[in-house]
């Protein structure tokens, strides 16, 4: 039995098919995703279905294109359709598929990996602790009677600085831009949110959040970051993302000995 992770699918259903092929991934096995299952590429149904017939034997982690696919379920965006989601809405299984979704935390901890997993990452104003609580608390949230505010108040950049004494939808807001949509933040974590190149590119003032001494004392994993292609230069933290539905690589980690697979993405 071996566990594994990949990166952000967005509805790339054939590479990761290929990995799993050249891995011999077996029904005995593990597979966490870190977000970003749907949206932009060509299978986000048959990727979803796939998922989630997996069982327990997938861990998944909210990504934000996974949340905005639940905002369009729950009719809280204006945004228009993606043509890639648009046959997700339509299926006769959409309501299984969304409540299925909207269960998967923000956070994934694995104690005899000491691993931990989110999409985005962890600030470094934040600690194991810290982002384990802010996960479960939104993720009462998502699977309660406050979902159709958090979805309606979900979009926005502000507020850009996580303090305790937030609360309701600016909070709910701040946490998932931490926990979904961070690249780059200051020292103290405030994010910046408008900046999505390659971490050189840094504004000013700013750095890619995985620079500064980190509070979480274990491996971390995240995808988000296509520009990074994998790499972050830190021997602990580690990106997944290597933008397979922008044509380059889908990229796996076996976490039992850290050996890393891809295979190139048309």
């Amino acid at each position: 039995m071996a566990t594994y992770a990949v990166g952000d699918l967005q509805g790339c259903l054939e590479p990761l098919q290929r990995l799993l092929d050249q891995v011999q991934f077996s029904d005995r096995d593990h597979l966490w995703f870190a977000g970003d299952l749907v949206n932009r590429g060509p299978d986000s149904l048959a990727t979803l279905r796939l998922v989630m017939h997996m069982g327990e034997r997938a861990k998944v982690v909210l990504g934000n294109h996974d949340l905005h696919l639940l905002a369009l379920h729950h009719g809280a965006t204006n945004l228009s359709v993606d043509p890639s989601l648009a046959p997700i809405l339509a299926a006769p299984d959409r309501d299984a598929l969304m409540q299925w979704l909207q269960a998967q935390p923000l956070l994934h901890f694995s104690q005899p990996f000491n691993t931990v997993m989110t999409h985005a990452g962890i600030p470094p104003n934040w600690d194991l602790t810290t982002a384990q609580s802010l996960s479960n608390e939104l993720q009462q949230v998502l699977t309660g009677s406050e979902q159709k505010l958090y979805f309606a108040n979900m979009y926005g950049n502000l507020p850009d600085q996580w303090q305790p004494d937030l609360s309701g939808p600016a909070r709910w807001r701040c946490i998932t831009n931490y926990f979904t949509r961070m690249r780059f933040t200051n020292a103290q974590g405030r994010l910046e949110l408008t900046t999505k190149s390659k971490p050189n590119n840094a504004p000013e003032g700013y750095a890619p959040w995985f620079t500064y001494p980190s509070q979480v004392k274990c491996r971390q994993l995240f995808g988000h970051w296509a520009a990074l292609e994998g790499e972050t230069n830190q021997a602990n933290i580690v990106n997944l993302d290597m933008g397979c539905v922008w044509g380059g690589q889908l990229k796996m980690l076996r976490l039992d000995d850290s050996q890393v697979f891809t295979v190139a993405c048309s």
